[in-house]
């Protein structure tokens, strides 16, 4: 009956659904700030409650290993870690939509809860627009993707969890993007409550920004988190390989990345406010698309989960009406928009506005690269577009936008002077001027694009440090802060891509116990490949001595894994992460004359990305708890008053 109760916490929660959307509705046309408003607050809590609840029960299921539960007997096993069964959960179609409701509607709650500022009506619009959404995918869930469907006769045991998810990285990695995706749907809420009610401004924008902050914080975690377990897992060396549903995590990043800042504006200088109301909506139509992406059936990849295209037909159905009714709502009542604060060519909202369009082109050329082939397959044409296309049309782009980054915080607000921001730039132009030199005479004919984004990445570090010169740090706000930590983080990254770019070395070769291999500055050799055994699969594995010039030896083992349940076979890279770079080892296939092959990395800096991400993401956090922090000031001093 655990399963049941499971499917009746869901059929509640869309009933609650149902309630705040006519009730939501009801108060916004009845301007209602009393009984109605309060009874909507109560149907988002309900709502979350029973969600909640559903997801939690899911999890149990999986704990206990259910087999007369389809969805667990299709993506479990009685021996797998508990780790795996509980992220088993979330690991497959079903589970994972069931998630993103919950998020959902825990989003929609935490609305409800927080939001004290916003005019009644506009909140009530929100509400109802975020219950709208969930009743979409509630539908979805009862009707195409039900996660609590029994077995009978029930098996005895489980076919397992992919063992390329069996992860911790991939366990954690799933929920922490399915947060920043629906997380734009708060953001979506506010911009079609605002449409609808015509309350385009400063108080909309400062009750919008936390969801959006906090949504690309979550964002920015599920890539890096998500880009660094495809370096290490899958054993190809790479961290980016331009996989369509990798574009589709990173769509509504640059999406949210351009609202964020455009909400900014709005809500510090009362400005962009057709920018943030086209964003808001842009950002979750790229949540929607990538949703669509990974669960309709039209694509293979590890990350995929449905292969059923009905499933893809009723997603397809909801982005239309989602977004199709967001943009047809949009170009009604866009009109109605005031102009808001005006500003001049030269200053800090230009910039804004000039790095908004940079991120638009390149989120447009990564969604044709990764829709074109998808829709030419659609019409019998099989091509394929990959890491070329998307490095050609997007790279100088982005370079582009380093550029106007570092610029945008040394500019005042309203209007500024060209020669004003010239002299601000002085220090970092000439930082960047001597990197260029330096790597340029360093890399022996690299890549010259790789230099310049190099050089650029140290120029955007000392401009990043820029709006804190004759400061009092002690006195600096934490946004500021925010700004500061996150935009050196966008320069750490730059420069390990880049680096790594122009700097890796590799190595490809067949080799027997006892030889030796030199890669970079290290010199490898294969001791023995013996079995190993592990908890739920076997493996053969090398143990390879490494040593740096004169350093000590120290050992790296990747490893071949088997895995029975289900039958899969893995390639598992042994990674020595060291103060200047990594060095990457995979074992392949014995050739049948008793030796091996080996595949071996020298990555200098390559770490740099992945802590570039960390940094970004901790600008946010920081730049969140200030804004925070702010809000909860004023709400003291207005019950003072």
């Amino acid at each position: 009956m655990i399963a049941e109760a499971g499917l009746g916490a869901l059929w509640l929660a869309t009933a609650f659904a149902v309630a705040q959307l006519m009730l939501g509705t009801g108060a916004a046309r009845a301007r209602d700030d009393g009984a109605m408003l309060a009874g909507v607050r109560a149907m988002a809590l309900a709502q979350a409650l029973f969600a909640s609840a559903a997801f939690l029960i899911l999890i149990w299921l999986f704990v206990r290993s259910d087999m007369s539960v389809l969805l667990v007997a299709q993506n479990s096993h009685s021996q797998k870690p508990m780790l795996y069964k509980v992220a088993g959960a979330w690991g497959n179609h079903e589970g994972s939509m069931l998630l993103w409701v919950t998020v959902l509607a825990v989003a929609g709650a935490g609305v409800a809860l927080a939001e004290r500022r916003l005019a009644a009506g506009t909140l009530a619009a929100t509400l109802a627009a975020q219950a709208g959404i969930a009743i979409g995918f509630y539908a979805f869930l009862a009707f195409a993707s039900n996660p609590f469907a029994r077995l009978s006769p029930a098996p005895t045991d489980g076919q397992g969890l992919n063992p390329l998810l069996q992860d911790p990285g991939l366990a954690f990695h799933p929920p922490t993007l399915y947060l920043g995706y629906v997380g734009l749907s708060v953001a979506f809420s506010f911009a079609v409550a605002a449409l609808v009610m015509r309350d385009v401004g400063p108080a909309f924008a400062k009750a919008m920004r936390p969801w959006v902050l906090g949504a690309w914080i979550f964002l920015t975690i599920g890539i890096t988190a998500g880009s660094y377990w495809a370096y290490y897992e899958l054993g190809w060396g790479g961290w980016w390989f331009w996989d369509p549903v990798e574009n589709a995590s990173l769509m509504p990043w640059l999406a949210a990345t351009a609202l964020l800042h455009s909400v900014n504006v709005l809500a510090t200088r009362d400005g962009l406010r057709a920018w943030t109301l086209m964003l808001a909506v842009v950002a979750f139509s790229m949540s929607m698309v990538g949703t669509f992406l990974v669960r309709s059936g039209i694509l293979v990849s590890v990350h995929a989960f449905a292969v059923d295209p009905t499933r893809g037909s009723f997603l397809l159905a909801l982005l239309g009406i989602y977004i199709g009714g967001a943009l047809a709502l949009f170009g009604l009542r866009v009109g109605t928009v005031t102009q808001g604060a005006t500003f001049q060519l030269v200053s800090r909202e230009a910039a804004l506005v000039f790095n908004n369009l940079l991120l638009s082109v390149i989120l447009g050329v990564v969604l044709i690269g990764t829709l074109y082939p998808l829709a030419a397959q659609a019409m019998g044409v099989q091509l394929s577009i990959g890491a070329p296309f998307f490095e050609k049309a997007a790279v100088p782009i982005a370079l582009l936008l380093i550029v106007g980054t570092a610029a945008g915080p040394l500019l005042r607000w309203r209007r500024d002077t060209a020669q004003a921001l010239l002299s601000r730039l002085t220090v970092p132009v000439a930082v960047a001027g001597v990197a260029f030199a330096l790597f340029f005479a360093l890399a022996g004919g690299g890549s010259l694009i790789a230099v310049l984004a190099l050089a650029l990445a140290f120029g955007l570090a000392a401009a990043s440090i820029a709006p804190l010169w004759k400061r009092k740090l002690r006195r600096t706000p934490l946004p500021i802060w925010g700004m500061v930590i996150a935009h050196l983080g966008i320069a750490m990254s730059v420069a390990g891509m880049a680096a790594d770019t122009l700097f890796k070395q590799e190595r490809l070769a067949a080799v027997a116990v006892g030889d030796n291999l030199t890669v970079g500055p290290f010199r490898v050799t294969l001791v023995e490949v013996r079995p190993a055994i592990g908890t739920n699969w076997s493996a053969m594995e090398a143990r390879l001595q490494l040593q740096r010039g004169a350093g000590k030896p120290f050992e790296l083992v990747p490893q071949q894994r088997f895995f029975a349940s289900p039958p899969t076979n893995t390639s598992e890279a042994a990674i020595a992460t060291l103060w200047d770079g990594q060095i990457y080892t995979v074992l392949g296939a014995a050739d049948g004359t008793g030796r091996w092959q080996l595949r071996l990395w020298w990555k200098p800096f390559v770490t740099w990305i992945w802590g570039g991400g960390g940094l970004i993401a901790l600008g946010g956090l920081i730049a969140l708890i200030g804004r925070l922090r702010g809000r909860m000031r004023a709400a003291r001093e207005e019950a003072w008053a």
